[in-house]
């Protein structure tokens, strides 16, 4: 997941949510709830080691297939029904739940954490322990989500819980940023499931008070600058692509853009040529461009785009084009939709209610989820943290920090959510 911007937003109006806030004290005061919390704090060192075995399974972008076969084997242990994996590599079973229909006229509740890291394939993922602190690429984000899943379902049916509407846990594919969140876009565009989806969490690492409501957007490109090339005297004064690319990253570099929304871009890879002394045929960058608004997205991708002929132009102007001039292509190679939910869909509203019961004040804010395409199509999703704090995410130095009572407290907000949302008695 990418970073996003919290902050305190104000309340749901009380008459709005009074209904939930009884439901979601009720359910907290139950008896069959303070099972289901002992069970959670019993499973905590199965957690722990259920991520470590995780984690020393590599799972780069577009490689899921091992950590989901594992993660499949795991839900199946749990008892889960229909454990499948599906076209683009999702994977997922089902706690039945006592509601009625079948077939596609029968709605199920995603709860979900993505399988995929950031790190390619051969990145050293074994885990090294320093005293609380458990270090390896890819530990938090999002694998230590992955076992809370697994924890949540033994702790419902330890309890004795039956859910009014199924449960459908899942590890997907793709969140990550060459993914492009491919899995959730299978999930709700074209697999077997998208239409049965009444409500949707994904969980990413971070505390319990966190519910992350609305998604910022991303467009992100690779453009690649070409030319004759040559040798780097027998040919110098001919136009080259480093100069062009050069000259866009500075331009690009100097772009002005709005605060709130937080509106950013970067320049993330640059590559190519083929030696030292080579005026190189061709170069390229990958940049990214991020807002929480729609219009300020494309404001920020209009500005870039019109970059490039100008540095194209420049460059042809500079030097000579007697052996051929400057050109460019761009790629798009990411694009995710800005969308939110509203405060007062259902899925908000319980969310919050549940956190008040439990006497904890909710954070909201913006970020870069699975849940931004159920966002962008108008359907009710959150974003929650699954309980670990980790740090470091997306770097080799990524940890996760053990605190046994804080960590059971974060994921019982969690627990609790998925139970009221789901109808569980």
């Amino acid at each position: 997941m990418a970073a996003g911007v919290g902050g305190l937003l104000a309340p749901i109006a009380p008459a709005v949510a009074q209904g939930y806030d009884m439901q979601a004290r009720t359910l907290l005061g139950s008896a069959k709830f303070k099972q289901a919390k002992a069970r959670l704090d019993a499973d905590y060192d199965r957690i722990i080691a259920d991520i470590v075995t995780l984690t020393e399974v590599e799972a780069p972008p577009f490689k899921e297939a091992t950590r989901g076969a594992l993660f499949g084997r795991m839900l199946a242990a749990e008892g889960l029904a229909d454990i499948t994996t599906d076209a683009e590599g999702n994977v997922y079973g089902t706690l039945k739940g006592s509601g009625t229909g079948s077939g596609a006229t029968r709605p199920v509740f995603v709860v979900t954490a993505h399988l995929d890291t950031v790190f390619p394939a051969g990145t050293n993922v074994k885990v090294k322990r320093a005293g609380n602190k458990l270090m390896a690429p890819g530990i938090g984000d999002d694998t230590s989500s992955l076992p809370v899943l697994l924890a949540f379902i033994r702790a419902i049916k330890a309890a004795g819980f039956t859910p009014a509407t199924d449960i459908v846990f899942m590890g997907n594919v793709g969140e990550e940023g060459p993914g492009d969140l491919r899995g959730v876009r299978y999930l709700f565009g074209k697999g077997p499931l998208k239409d049965r989806i009444k409500y949707f969490i994904s969980f990413e690492p971070g505390r319990g008070d966190r519910i992350t409501n609305a998604g910022a957007g991303s467009k992100r490109y690779k453009v690649t600058f070409t030319g004759p090339g040559g040798h780097s005297m027998g040919n110098f004064g001919i136009v080259n692509p480093s100069y062009a690319l050069a000259d866009a990253m500075v331009r690009f570099g100097r772009m002005t853009v709005p605060a709130t929304p937080k509106t950013v871009y970067n320049v993330g890879i640059v590559e190519g040529g083929t030696s030292v002394n080579s005026i190189p045929f061709a170069m390229s960058m990958m940049v990214d461009m991020r807002s929480g608004g729609k219009a300020e997205l494309d404001a920020v991708e209009k500005q870039f785009l019109a970059i490039l002929p100008a540095a194209v132009d420049a460059e042809n102007a500079a030097r000579s084009t007697a052996s051929g001039k400057i050109g460019y292509t761009v790629t798009p190679i990411g694009d995710r939709p800005v969308g939110a939910v509203a405060m007062d869909a259902d899925i908000m509203r319980m969310a919050v209610a549940l956190r008040k019961a439990a006497g904890v004040t909710p954070t909201f804010g913006t970020g870069s989820s699975d849940s931004n395409i159920p966002w962008s199509m108008g359907r009710e999703a959150i974003t929650l943290g699954s309980g670990f704090e980790t740090q470091g995410a997306h770097s080799l130095d990524e940890y996760l920090v053990s605190d046994r009572p804080r960590d059971v407290e974060n994921m019982v907000l969690g627990l609790a959510t998925v139970l009221l949302i789901a109808g569980a008695k």
